[in-house]
Parts: structure tokens; sequence; C-alpha cells
């Protein structure tokens, strides 16, 4: 990954920031971050790489499915599992920890929560996993 500032490679791909100009990942339209090449401000596509760059801004597309997720929101949403498969591990251990820990009780308050986000998911709303990356359809 290439910072769209610079151009200049991430040291890791969990770096918030870039070590060469400072600015914070993701920010900026000059570079792209496929590639690293200088793409022109607007362009919908790098010249380089040909990977979409959403007239300058960066949105890659991630190789969840939004069907899946939002399936797994209504029917196993109780124990976390869309949350899980989208990284999302904080909510999706707290709604485990909500079922098991009240021996099912909970799993009433998990389950609803749990079929919100599986609508939301499936309408778009939700569109997203934990890393940003567009859900794909």
């Amino acid at each position: 990954m290439f910072c769209k500032n610079c151009g200049q490679p991430y040291v890791t791909d969990q770096a918030v920031m870039c070590v060469k100009c400072g600015a914070q990942k993701g920010v900026g339209s000059n570079y792209c971050p496929n590639c690293g090449q200088p793409t022109p401000l607007g362009n919908q596509v790098c010249m380089n790489c040909g990977i979409a760059l959403n007239g300058g801004m960066y949105a890659p597309v991630s190789a969840k499915s939004k069907v899946a997720a939002g399936l797994l929101a209504i029917f196993l949403g109780g124990f976390g599992v869309h949350n899980f498969y989208l990284g999302y591990t904080g909510k999706a251990v707290a709604q485990l920890l909500i079922t098991l820990l009240t021996c099912g009780l909970g799993s009433v308050v998990s389950g609803i929560w749990a079929l919100i986000e599986g609508i939301l998911i499936l309408t778009g709303s939700i569109n997203t996993d934990a890393d940003g990356n567009m859900l794909k359809d």
C-alpha cells in the first residue's frame, strides 16, 4: 500500500501515517494507493494499474459479501457471527458473551441487535468491513 499524499510505500499495512510526509493513512489524492504512481485529481481509475479511484477518493472493494454478512446476521447474529466475518471483533465478542453468559436469556437482546444489523447490511446502510473496504454485492 502506498501513501496517497506522496506515493511512498507504507512500512507496514498497519501503519497509520506515512513516515516520509507525515500524512495520515488514506489522506490525499495525488498518488495511487495501490501502485504509488501519480494520479491527476478527478481520475476515475489509475492509468498505471487500473484500480478504481472513485474521483480521486480510493475505496477498495472487500472480498466479503454483503449478502453473506446480512444472512449471517439474520440467522446466526445472536452469536455475533456476522461481526466476526466483517472483522468487528469487539462487537462480535459482546454479542457472543451476551448470549452465552446469560444462558441464552440475553439471546433475545443480541438477536434483535443482529436482526437490525442484518437489515442495515442488506439495505446498504452498513456497507464496509472493519478495514473500511466496501462490501461486494
